[in-house]
């Protein structure tokens, strides 16, 4: 079952460095606290979830019924809302906020977000199609990604057919991706690597699905500093 995730805003990149030298690229995201709006029982709805909503929006922006729904929550107006399936809805009450704290202990993260939207594109970029040769007849069509149906037997191009296209703005999820250090005070994560996505795109983080043993970045390095500090034997 999944646990309560954050959204947050990917800001952009930079690098955090360490002792040894090591230069380790970053992701930085802006997270938003999470306030609990409602407490769905499984006796409503065949599930128990915790629904959650973030950001501001301006009451001239919402629609007759969110005025009514908030105003019945008795909470100030959130620009998303979210739910997120809960094993135990006992220790969640309507009202409660919830920040950076959740991924205190927390070494993996799974990341959800829209990748670049790349407009129109051909099938060599949006496939990785090798194209119709340079020479020997062929002229105009070079880039082009060749025949698509078949003969008269079934006489159709399939649905599915690796084809030019709308590339990107597309909804991905990376799993496993570590989590370099946090700032509270500033609302940031840093996360280990590029996310999918440009500047300002919206990220919902969420506590890896996966049980992750692997080591990361600060435990090898403070174990190349255990190692360090381990005396030489003396030759004999």
């Amino acid at each position: 079952m999944s646990e309560i995730g954050l959204i947050g805003r990917k800001i952009g990149m930079t690098r955090e460095f360490y002792k040894t030298g090591q230069s380790i690229p970053v992701t930085v995201l802006k997270i938003e606290k999470g306030r609990v709006i409602n407490v769905i029982e499984e006796k409503h709805r065949g599930y128990k979830a915790i629904q959650l909503g973030f950001g501001k929006i301006k009451n001239s922006k919402l629609t007759k019924a969110m005025k009514g729904y908030f105003a019945k929550k008795n909470t100030e107006p959130k620009k998303k809302l979210k739910e997120f399936r809960v094993n135990n809805i006992e220790t969640y009450k309507p009202g409660n906020e919830f920040g950076l704290e959740i991924f205190k202990d927390t070494k993996f993260v799974d990341i959800k977000s829209r990748t670049i939207g790349k407009g129109f594109a051909g099938g060599m970029k949006r496939h990785n199609f090798s194209g119709l040769r340079a020479t020997h007849g062929v002229s105009v069509s070079h880039r082009s990604h060749g025949s698509t149906g078949q003969r008269q037997d079934p006489g159709k191009v399939f649905k599915g057919k690796k084809m030019a296209g709308h590339m990107g703005d597309k909804v991905r999820t990376m799993q496993n991706i570590e989590i370099i250090k946090s700032d509270l005070e500033n609302e940031l994560l840093f996360i280990k690597g590029s996310i999918p996505g440009s500047k300002n795109t919206e990220v919902l983080v969420k506590k890896s699905v996966k049980n992750i043993s692997k080591l990361t970045t600060k435990e090898k390095v403070e174990n190349l500093e255990k190692l360090k500090k381990v005396p030489e034997k003396k030759k004999k």
